[in-house]
């Protein structure tokens, strides 16, 4: 962390407001995903989405001064953006048509524990510690609890089918922070990001239209809420968010800046209980508990040491300090 600028006016208020908008927001997209897709088909409607804020980021990247692209990292931005937006948001969207907002946050969660075996997995990788091997069998027994046999919610069973499309999701957006992570990508922390999200809102505007979603889609019957989401989710989910936290990873520890990831679901939990009638059980309580449980561990039991991620200094290209994520740490927003 930056030892300038600590005790400078202003920075406890932003460090606050920082977090804020991190928990609040990125908890926040999921119930607004729901809200979005009663009236829009999922996959263009998260087309949309990264369209507009990738070419606004886009945009402003190159206004300010960021060099043009070559093909190569086009290329990588596609097989990122593929993977991270089409795999894994569209993995979301599509499942929060069956899904409760609060639970498809809470199954999202899997996606560190997919992180730990990949990296386990991967040539010349390492074996997790004892911490995060108990933290991955807490999310077992949590996610169990919330999708395997019996009825959870007001009598009504876990749509099973939207439950593995939710791991699915989680896995590939795990393959695509591991790849973004070593891939050829620009200088630019926005540029690179505005890319990939217009290269992943392009290929998920393509597959919502060869699924056939232009047919279900009739502006006349489009409500305001899901409108409102949509604006809501471009600029504030895809953009404010993004913006937060990137400045936190640069004023504060890394394991602080994480907490997101194990406060984001129950932000959703009980938003979607207090503004979409989402109801609360014993059980659901419960298993939320133990997956949060589980996250943590896994997070604070992974993450490298403090002096290991030493924060960059500022591009004078770049936007303000938190201005956007880098592509690294894009995968950890499934929003998201």
């Amino acid at each position: 962390m930056h030892d300038r600028g600590i005790h400078a006016p202003g920075y406890r208020w932003r460090l606050i407001a920082s977090f804020a908008a991190v928990y609040i927001i990125w908890g926040s997209t999921y119930l607004a995903i729901r809200f979005a897709v009663e009236t829009l088909p999922p996959f263009l409607m998260a087309g949309f989405r990264f369209l507009l804020s990738g070419g606004a980021l886009y945009a402003w990247a190159r206004l300010r001064g960021a060099e043009k692209p070559d093909w190569l990292q086009w290329r990588t931005a596609l097989v990122i953006g593929t993977l991270l937006l089409l795999g894994g948001n569209g993995g979301v969207v599509w499942a929060e048509q069956f899904v409760p907002s609060g639970l498809t946050a809470l199954l999202i969660t899997s996606e560190p524990l997919w992180v730990v075996i990949l990296v386990w997995l991967m040539p010349g990788g390492h074996r997790p510690t004892g911490g995060v091997i108990l933290g991955m069998l807490l999310g077992l027994v949590g996610i169990s609890l919330l999708v395997g046999p019996g009825h959870l919610l007001d009598g009504r069973g876990v749509h099973l089918g939207g439950a593995a499309v939710l791991f699915l999701a989680a896995l590939s957006w795990a393959a695509g922070s591991l790849y973004s992570s070593k891939a050829r990508l620009p200088g630019s922390a926005v540029l690179s990001t505005g890319m990939q999200m217009l290269a992943g809102g392009a290929v998920l505007a393509i597959f919502g239209t060869l699924v056939g979603e232009w047919n279900r889609l009739v502006w006349e019957h489009v409500s305001v809420r899901s409108l409102f989401s949509l604006a809501y989710l471009a600029v504030f989910g895809s953009i404010v968010g993004f913006s937060s936290y990137f400045w936190l990873l640069r004023n504060t520890s890394p394991a602080r800046a994480s907490t997101y990831a194990f406060v984001n679901p129950v932000v959703a939990v009980f938003l979607g209980w207090a503004f979409a009638g989402e109801a609360i059980s014993p059980r659901t309580l419960l298993a939320t508990a133990i997956i949060v449980a589980a996250v943590m561990l896994v997070i604070l039991r992974h993450a490298p040491p403090a002096d290991a991620a030493k924060p960059e200094p500022h591009d004078a290209n770049e936007l303000p300090p938190g201005a956007i994520k880098t592509n690294l740490e894009l995968r950890n927003s499934s929003e998201a």
